[in-house]
């Protein structure tokens, strides 16, 4: 019977094709058709082809430095050979490091023999076979192929999603500014606002927070074994190593930190971990409210003529698209949140749990994209009930008992508070009791008249403008 699963995930090297319905990871398995953006990022192919750009370029860089005489400057055809190493990386060429790994135990230096090979014999790569990983620690080469890895899961995956996303709750906000809808505080009757305003509140949540994930500089170092360029300056000491380090690792579009162990500390990995996990819980707080609001009427979902909603009760259409985002969000917040708590933590100048935890960055990256991708398709699904928002609002003529008693505060009446309590607590409010109790005010005649039009679906503040603004 397994034989006959033909569902498969490409792992990236042309034999390792597992079937999804075989795969540990759901993120591999149920939902790997949602993550197929990540797979050259995070995947082993992808580290390993970091990896080869970084020493590739590294020794690309010492070869334009004059100071470096002994490589001089490249022939153009010997660009070309470096360039095709990188930009024409494949899973065959992975497969190969992964071969020379069984023999060296060791990942990085096998990307090392694996650049010597393909260099091959000629009059200039001698030099160049011998200033390969010149004065480098792995964790050089490594935590600048990490940085660029969470570099470009941010540009190209995660950033655009999250825009997406954002747009469409925009769209929302504008569309449904002069909704009036009833407010729950505490789950209780409160006050009103408008669908739209509650959209926009959301969209300035995520859009401050994306911004803040933006922001966070991606650092990367580069100065040998234990962070002092021991190995660097007792070759050429006339050398500005650190400034010639941060030149390098500036021209991969990457912050430098002057100051480090072996290791990149990961402090900016935690900022870049936490400003995700505020994110998705920005997210879980929205996925929460929409199942509210689907439970109560307010939206109504676009039904799918084959779909099921449950396996017994035939008339059911569950909101499962932001339950699904709910639990992916929180999935991706334990390791987000793990990460940025441990990946600081390093025994004196260096140990090894950094480097089998960051191989789960793209895990919790998966469970954030499966997450969007659901919120989109619910998001997308939403049709908004007018009549069942407005049944609600209409008949909560309690909610004017905050208007009237504040503007009573404003002509001096005493105990206004006490009398719309001892009025509305715990009881239904009728329109005309309320109306009763306005005729009685003695307050300016324009006032009242202003009172009496009120209705709970136009007592709504500035939430209209706020929405349309946003």
């Amino acid at each position: 019977m397994i034989r006959a699963l033909r569902a498969q995930v490409y792992t990236g090297f042309p034999h390792m094709k597992v079937s999804t319905l075989r795969a540990i990871s759901p993120a591999d398995g149920r939902y790997a058709d949602k993550v197929n953006g990540l797979r050259d990022i995070f995947s082993e192919y992808g580290l390993i082809r970091y990896r080869v750009l970084v020493e590739v370029r590294w020794l690309q860089f010492l070869a334009d430095e004059p100071e470096i005489a002994e490589l001089g400057p490249l022939s153009s055809a010997m660009k070309d050979v470096l360039n095709n190493i990188v930009d024409e990386f494949s899973p065959d060429d992975a497969e190969r490091i992964k071969s020379i790994e069984a023999t060296t135990n060791h990942d990085v230096k096998a990307v090392e023999y694996f650049v010597r090979e393909k260099l091959g014999d000629g009059p200039e790569t001698q030099p160049l076979k011998d200033f390969l990983h010149f004065s480098c620690t792995s964790e050089d080469i490594n935590n600048l192929s990490y940085a660029l890895m969470l570099r470009s899961a941010r540009s190209d995956v995660l950033a655009p999603q999250m825009r997406e996303l954002r747009n469409k709750l925009k769209g929302m906000a504008h569309d449904h500014a002069d909704l009036a809808m009833l407010s729950r505080t505490h789950g209780q009757t409160a006050s009103p606002t408008t669908l739209g305003k509650e959209m926009a509140n959301v969209v300035a949540r995520l859009a401050r927070i994306e911004k803040q994930f933006a922001d966070v500089e991606i650092l990367g170092k580069f100065n040998g074994a234990v962070g002092n360029y021991n190995a660097h300056a007792v070759t050429y000491p006339d050398i500005d190593w650190p400034s010639l380090s941060h030149r390098f690792i500036g021209s991969l579009g990457l912050q430098p930190n002057p100051y480090t162990t072996q290791i990149e500390p990961h402090d900016w990995t935690a900022e870049y971990c936490h400003a995700l996990v505020r994110y998705n819980t920005i997210l879980i707080d929205f996925s929460r409210d929409v199942w509210g609001y689907v439970s109560l009427g307010y939206f109504k979902q676009r039904v799918a003529k084959d779909e099921v909603g449950s396996s017994t009760m035939p008339h059911k259409v569950n909101p499962i698209d932001f339950e699904n985002a709910e639990g992916n969000l929180g999935m991706a917040n334990a390791l987000f949140s793990h990460f940025a708590e441990k990946l600081p933590v390093s025994r004196w100048q260096r140990d090894l749990t950094d480097s089998t935890v960051q191989r789960n960055l793209g895990v919790a990256a998966a469970y954030l994209v499966i997450a969007l991708q659901s919120l989109l398709k619910g998001v997308g699904k939403l049709q908004v009930n007018e009549a069942a928002i407005h049944a609600d609002v209409s008949e909560a003529w309690e909610v004017l008992a905050e208007a009237v008693q504040t503007v009573m505060r404003r002509y001096g009446i005493p105990n206004p508070y006490e009398k719309l309590k001892a009025l509305t607590r715990g009881q239904a409010v009728r329109k005309e009791t309320l109306l009763e109790f306005v005729e009685t005010l003695e307050i300016p005649d324009a006032e009242k008249e202003r009172l009496l039009k009120l209705t709970p679906e136009t007592y709504i503040g500035l939430a209209a403008g706020q929405a349309r603004d946003i």
